[in-house]
């Protein structure tokens, strides 16, 4: 097969790789992105130019043996191909076929499934999942299985987990894309299947299951089997996990340093186990409160002992809370006491009476986000904040009411350092001192850029 200037293109599975110009250049084979949208990766934004002068023979110019081409450069071009089409390359040649069956390739793997009447995204084909259980099960080294909304593409994914006998997995990810529909399959069937990973991968690292009918049980025989590797465990709205079982994990596994779960799993037992010398220093530690959970599991509250100990043992925590609550009596457990949160989001309405204890009780506070408060203006509450947090750098804010001048008052506190301030316009409220236009030519002047209202992103 030869080549002759530039070649047809072929489009990536990662959106921030569109398409792809392959070409022969003065001995060099350039690989060469041609859409007009960022490559995620910094080292994927300049084109990837590998020398092969030493490793092929020399071509009359212009014209090139496809089937020639060295390894290394057909395992970076199908690095860069969706399984798909890596699967059409494969019929090349001999040797693209080989290099397809590298086991390189097929250390990552993404299952997805989906009900096709009802889903945005593409399930893997059959024949493919076929390929990767009978051929590649023992490369894997990363699995994420992604679902739908249908209990059927749960119990797929399920089916999958309990194929994975021949592996090692480091890293086990299961995400639902709608509602949580690992939660619909049999409690018996799903916990069966993700115990069948945790024996056979004796070596995780990373375990992201929210969602999912995990249960103490099947934690267990986690820390029995990966006490020594489990660095990351993401567990959030797992009903069938008590306290004890998440205590059991954090009491085996010192290497762990990030951890997510809700508010009715965090005790003051869990925060001494982090803290203990044993462990290591934790690194994220995410809390999310919802109305979902119960008044009695919103009901217990920290004590200052707890966050004491865990901010001397992990000084340069990221405590990140997510709060999902809609009756202020369920905000009662919080920030009565000094509180090491870096990264708080209200993505629901909260009291004013709330905001004033974050501003007293949370002088770690980097990034705040009111989504909604109401019709109350803000103005001493956010001040205080602004004044109590040095370490404010991201503010947002959506829903509530503040005037210009305490806006204006805020930048003036925290300078240039607030890198990120989303406000929405109708937030702003005009007062005796400043009308909106004069606010953020004064606002602009404080942070020493040019800043207008913009709308609150989605963290």
């Amino acid at each position: 097969m030869e080549w002759t200037n530039k070649h047809s293109t072929a489009s990536g599975s990662d959106p921030g790789y569109s398409s792809y110009q392959l070409h022969h250049r003065d001995n060099k084979v350039c690989i060469q992105s041609t859409s007009n949208t960022q490559p995620k990766k910094k080292s994927s934004k300049k084109a990837l130019i590998l020398k092969v002068t030493e490793q092929m023979p020399d071509y009359p110019a212009g014209r090139l043996d496809w089937g020639s081409l060295p390894s290394v450069i057909l395992i970076k071009i199908y690095k860069v191909l969706s399984l798909v089409e890596r699967a059409r390359a494969s019929l090349v040649c001999r040797h693209w076929n080989e290099i397809y069956h590298s086991a390189e390739l097929w250390h990552t793997f993404e299952f997805e499934f989906n009900k096709d009447a009802t889903s945005y995204f593409k399930s893997t084909p059959p024949e493919l999942v076929k390929q990767v259980l009978q051929q590649h099960v023992h490369h894997l080294k990363y699995v994420s299985l992604k679902v739908d909304s249908s209990r059927e593409s749960a119990e797929t994914a399920c089916s999958i987990l309990s194929q994975l006998v021949n592996c090692s997995l480091n890293t086990l990810v299961l995400m639902s894309a709608a509602r949580p529909s690992f939660q619909l399959v049999s409690q018996d069937h799903f916990v069966s299947a993700l115990t069948v990973v945790f024996v056979n991968s004796r070596a995780l690292s990373s375990l992201a299951i929210d969602d999912t009918p995990v249960d103490d049980p099947s934690l267990k025989v986690l820390v029995a089997n990966s006490r020594d590797t489990l660095t990351l465990l993401k567990m959030n709205s797992c009903p069938h996990v008590s306290p004890a079982g998440i205590l059991c994990v954090a009491d085996y596994c010192h290497g762990l340093h990030e951890l997510v779960l809700n508010y009715n799993h965090l005790t003051d037992e869990l925060l001494m186990a982090l803290s203990s010398e044993e462990h290591v220093k934790l690194k994220h530690l995410r809390i999310d409160v919802a109305t979902e959970e119960t008044n009695d599991a919103l009901s217990h509250r920290i004590s200052r002992e707890s966050w004491v100990a865990i901010s001397k043992h992990s000084p340069d925590l990221n405590l990140v809370m997510y709060f999902f609550v809609t009756k202020n009596e369920h905000f009662d457990p919080f920030f009565e006491v000094e509180t090491p949160v870096t990264h708080l989001y209200f993505c629901r309405s909260v009291a004013k009476a709330v905001i004033a204890r974050v501003g007293e009780n949370s002088p770690k506070l980097q990034e705040l986000v009111i989504c909604a408060n109401g019709n109350c203006p803000l103005d001493e509450e956010v001040v205080k904040i602004a004044r109590n947090c040095n370490n404010l750098s991201s503010l947002g804010l959506s829903e509530c009411e503040l005037s210009c001048s305490a806006l204006v008052e805020v930048s003036q506190i925290c300078g240039p350092k607030l890198i990120e301030l989303f406000v929405m316009e109708d937030v702003l409220n005009e007062d005796d001192m400043y009308d909106r236009e004069t606010a953020y030519i004064t606002i602009s002047n404080y942070l020493g850029r040019f800043w207008v209202p913009d709308c609150v992103p989605c963290w």
